[in-house]
């Protein structure tokens, strides 16, 4: 609702004003960090000359000190930068409170905080907790938590600002986030090639997310288009916010692929934060599985069922099962019950090692341990025994006990084993078992099964420095994936984003995400997302009918533009060159999704002389949206002003691939046409 002349007259002058004051903020504040940085560095340096002059407490303290000047100086580096952020524009909204005492709180909201010479706040961080007023209530009775408590009172005015380098250009008065027209007008700019902020146009189920910290796990099925992602990025900058002795490096994100990293990689530094550590499980396995040469990432595992390489569907889908970690589990519990030192020793000539001695260090002193631990464990101990505590000896007590012992470290041969056992439930020839073990690059599906394997027997790798992590694409990972993560982030809190709708695994399926609360330490939440911010009615109405949906609420407003249909053509050159240059001349990224790779390469091969394309690949990095051309299982979490979805007639979406065909047009924002 627009505002009167009067009112906008006078936000113009408070924009004029905090312009001003934020000016004057930069320039001292600038000049205070450089001081502060070249004191410090002196400091340093001094510290360094004279270091032989302070006894050992002396020169703790005075480096416990140094530390706290550091951090001091950093933090005021940091709020310089986002002060420097928002120069141009300085708010996004604002809201009039009443509280219940009656007084009136006029709260300008940004992407930070900002005070004036009296320290009263002139701007607010959108973190802050009354600014979730501006994103849960409507005008009307409403009420936020803070760290004090519940405050309750009246929301008198939302009120939100288009404002351009420096300048006021537009001034809108709501009642509700959902269909205002700031969000419609952001809702009708072309896509860019990397994910923005949307911090002046979340949504209040969004918020509740973004925001929630009752819960230590949060499991968010969200539909496609629906922001999951980007809520997981806007909720990361909140905890960084409310959270004490919490950094960007306290917090993992595993992403599905390098493009996905790539695409996201702006929004937090939008909001004035650091990038976190971002992994894709890949990463990890071919970081902990050194028995290979390399692991099949996941995207060639799906590549090879899409192009139909894959001779035994049925051991795939049973290695990718729940029911083969129960049998893994009895198999180990097995292996390691059995396992045992078979004979007394002498090391050197007269220190006498008793078998039964061993064994009962084995499976009681040691029994908490994973079992190769259990023998490094015992070797330093015999190592202090016979030579006073010394440890010298560690390696010759090492190599003695696996002489030894009835077991050895060869992982391959342990999960070969596994195959020949009869806790396996499939009936695999020895030749059979050989074609995946002794290949150089591991199946993505037995690195699965291999590095739980390696994990229950020698470990996982503990990462206590993690204290938050979020997985998106969550339905794309099983629940061995969330087992094995849940063994080495032991001490994190999770934040797991996902689509069932949108699986492209063929092997695996969800009926819910519910199903992974009992993986997951401490309490956690399930939330659902409902509403798609995306693509246009038309297009959900379309992807609707791929998969028997009708809970889809669509937010963007209509642009009455059809699905078009490509049949029966009979030059798929020429009509590809047309439809191009017809999007192009309207967006400014257009995507041409194909079925497979093999698709892809043969649409490439077919317009590359006669127009500009992108081929985007597995190991694509970086991707400039403008025009590609892309396989549907490599665009997932991706989003394209225009889409031409592609498959041959004779390699067409089958039923058990409605997924696929789901995730590749869901990709469209505004329009999608359908060849085949």
């Amino acid at each position: 609702m627009a505002i009167t002349e009067e009112e906008y007259k006078k936000e113009e002058k408070i924009l004029s004003k905090v312009r001003k004051l934020l000016k004057e903020t930069l320039e001292d504040l600038g000049g205070d960090v450089f001081q502060d940085e070249e004191d410090l560095t002196e400091f340093k340096k001094m510290l360094w000359e004279n270091a032989s002059s302070f006894d050992k407490g002396e020169m703790s303290q005075v480096m416990a000190a140094t530390s706290q000047e550091a951090e001091r100086v950093l933090q005021k580096r940091q709020y310089f930068k986002r002060l420097n952020q928002i120069k141009n524009k300085p708010y996004f909204a604002s809201i009039v409170f009443k509280d219940e005492y009656n007084k009136i709180w006029n709260i300008y909201i940004s992407l930070t905080y900002l005070k004036d010479d009296n320290f009263n706040n002139i701007l607010y961080d959108w973190r802050s907790p009354i600014c979730s007023l501006f994103y849960d209530y409507e005008v009307g009775p409403c009420s936020y938590m803070a760290p004090g408590g519940e405050y309750k009172g009246e929301l008198k005015r939302k009120r939100q600002y288009k404002i351009e380098n420096g300048k006021l250009l537009g001034v809108f008065d709501n009642s509700l986030n959902i269909d205002d027209e700031v969000l419609q007008d952001v809702l009708a700019q072309e896509s860019s090639d990397k994910m923005k902020n949307v911090v002046n146009t979340i949504q209040q189920e969004q918020n509740q997310v973004i925001r929630n910290l009752e819960d230590h796990n949060l499991i968010v099925q969200g539909i496609a288009g629906s922001g999951k992602t980007t809520v997981a990025l806007h909720r990361i900058a909140f905890l960084l916010y409310r959270l004490k002795n919490l950094s960007s490096n306290n917090i993992l994100i595993f992403s599905p692929n390098p493009i996905f990293t790539e695409y996201i990689s702006d929004v937090l530094p939008s909001l004035g934060e650091d990038n976190t550590l971002q992994t894709t499980f890949n990463d990890y396995l071919s970081f902990s599985i050194t028995e290979y040469k390399d692991v099949e990432p996941f995207t060639d595992f799906i590549a090879r069922y899409y192009t139909y390489q894959v001779p035994n569907i049925e051991l795939i889908k049973y290695k990718q099962s729940d029911e083969i970690i129960k049998d893994l589990d009895k198999y180990l519990e097995n292996y390691i019950s059995n396992a045992k030192f078979v004979e007394s020793f002498y090391e050197g000539e007269i220190h006498y090692v008793d078998k039964d001695e061993l064994n009962d260090l084995l499976h009681h002193k040691y029994d908490r341990l994973p079992l190769f631990e259990r023998v490094d464990e015992i070797a330093k101990r015999l190592s202090a025994n016979f030579y006073q505590g010394s440890g010298k000896k560690n390696g010759t007590f090492r190599k003695l006990l696996k002489e030894h012992a009835n077991f050895k470290r060869d992982f391959k041969e342990i999960y070969r084993g596994f195959y020949l056992s009869p806790y396996c439930k499939v009936t695999l020839t020895e030749r059979e078992i050989d074609k995946f073990i002794k290949r150089k690059i591991l199946y993505y599906e037995d690195a699965l099964l291999f590095s739980y394997i390696k994990g229950i027997l020698d470990g996982f790798p503990y990462e206590w420095q993690i204290k938050q992590v979020v997985i998106d694409e969550a339905q794309d990972y099983n629940k061995l994936q969330y087992i094995i993560i849940s063994k080495i982030f032991q001490k994190a809190d999770f934040t797991i984003l996902g689509d069932i709708n949108q699986n492209i695994n063929p092997y695996y399926h969800y009926d819910s995400l519910e199903e992974l609360k009992p993986i997951l330490k401490n309490e956690s939440k399930y939330i659902e997302l409902l509403k798609t911010y995306r693509s246009s009615p038309e297009i959900i109405d379309y992807t609707n009918k791929i998969l028997n949906l009708n809970h889809v609420n669509a937010i963007r407003k209509d642009n009455y533009k059809p699905v078009i249909f490509r049949r029966h053509l009979d030059n798929l050159k020429e009509q590809l060159e047309k439809d191009i240059k017809t999007l192009k001349s309207t967006y400014s990224s257009v995507a041409i999704i194909t079925k497979d790779d093999r698709e892809a390469e043969k649409i490439y091969t077919v317009i590359k002389d006669i127009i500009d394309i992108s081929y985007i690949q597995l190991n694509t990095k970086i991707v400039k949206r403008d025009l590609i051309i892309v396989p549907a299982y490599l665009a997932k979490g991706l989003e394209f002003d225009s889409v031409i979805l592609y498959n041959d007639r004779e390699n067409s979406y089958k039923s058990n691939e409605r997924n696929l065909l789901y995730v590749a047009c869901t990709r469209a924002q505004h329009e999608l046409y359908i060849y085949n």
